[in-house]
């Protein structure tokens, strides 16, 4: 007798079902058992207002949890940029697979690079990380640009695009890597030019804490370095009390000499919108071999830059 199907709970976009699609196959590997997805409508879906303005942080995510709780499913796949920072009392993120690219890359028109946009130029984000960031690069660099706020996945922003309404519009390489469109990229921006959200590229596998059988079984696919590296991410997030719809951009990525890896580099980066003010910090230190020290790398990043004058620059913040 076959064994009964794990089900995946998951959000009916493209991207999402790419991704969760991609982690059933490897559920299906490590567990032998049959893996089917389950399709959830979430608020952030179904919503027309912009994320800043609904609260950012786990509109898109509620709805799977719900589903897990009540059974529905039995495991969960979230962006996990999309997750809020604060563990869940019932659920756990069982794993965290190997990031995909982190950067995001510019969607333009005639090919061009960030650099090569005409003066002028309206480039569309619905991120407020990615317009302060933006906006500080172009004063830097003496570029004309006015940053325009847009929902909707990847074939609607890129659509603006090809419809002549905007320039170029900036995403994710890890969404479009997932949903076979990286080829679409003009420009790759550099982290330099432009920090992730925090756990960008990332994603978590949730389940209900007390399925120790199942815990196990998709702690296979978890990525130590990954896991350290957003958990340090996440926790500068949590400790400069922003939800993501604050301009917060951070990175956490392992320093390797040859097949060693040696030292871990966390940066953060606050702003207001207009890129006027920017609080920038890098620091390296060990990896963290626990949970807690990725944990401490964070909170005291964060309560550095609040020393800098972050807090002043977080605006209005997602209660």
């Amino acid at each position: 007798m076959t064994e009964k199907a794990l089900r995946l709970g998951t959000r009916r976009s493209k991207l999402a079902m790419a991704q969760s699609g991609q982690v059933a196959d490897a559920v299906s590997q490590v567990t032998g058992r049959p893996v089917e997805l389950v399709e959830i409508t979430t608020y952030g879906d179904t919503s027309r207002e912009h994320l800043a303005q609904i609260g950012g942080t786990g509109v898109f995510v509620a709805a799977l949890r719900d589903a897990l709780l009540r059974g529905e499913v039995d495991f969960a796949v979230h962006s996990l940029k999309d997750l809020p920072t604060t563990p869940h009392d019932d659920l756990v993120v069982a794993a965290i697979p190997e990031r995909e690219d982190p950067r995001d890359v510019v969607v333009a028109r005639d090919a061009r690079k960030l650099t090569d946009l005409p003066r002028g130029a309206r480039i569309g984000t619905g991120a407020p990380r990615r317009m302060a960031q933006l906006n500080a690069y172009a004063r830097t660099h003496g570029m004309e640009i006015e940053t325009v706020p847009i929902r909707g996945n990847v074939d609607t922003r890129i659509g603006y695009v090809r419809s002549g309404e905007l320039d170029a519009v900036v995403l994710a390489a890890a969404g479009l890597n997932r949903v076979g469109r990286i080829d679409e990229v003009t420009d790759f921006l550099s982290v330099d030019t432009v920090l992730p959200a925090p756990g960008q590229g990332a994603l978590a596998v949730e389940c209900a804490a007390d399925d120790a059988s199942l815990i196990a079984a998709l702690a296979e696919l978890d990525d130590p370095f990954t896991r350290a590296a957003v958990t340090a991410e996440r926790s500068l997030l949590a400790a400069l009390e922003a939800g993501c719809s604050a301009p917060v951009g951070a990175l956490a990525d392992l320093l390797a000499d040859g097949q060693t890896v040696k030292e871990m580099r966390l940066r953060g980066v606050v702003g207001t919108t207009d890129g006027s003010t920017l609080v920038q910090l890098s620091t390296t230190g060990p990896v963290p071999e626990t949970h807690e020290a990725a944990m401490a790398l964070g909170r005291d990043m964060a309560t550095e830059m609040l020393a800098q004058g972050a807090a002043g620059l977080m605006g209005e913040r997602a209660h």
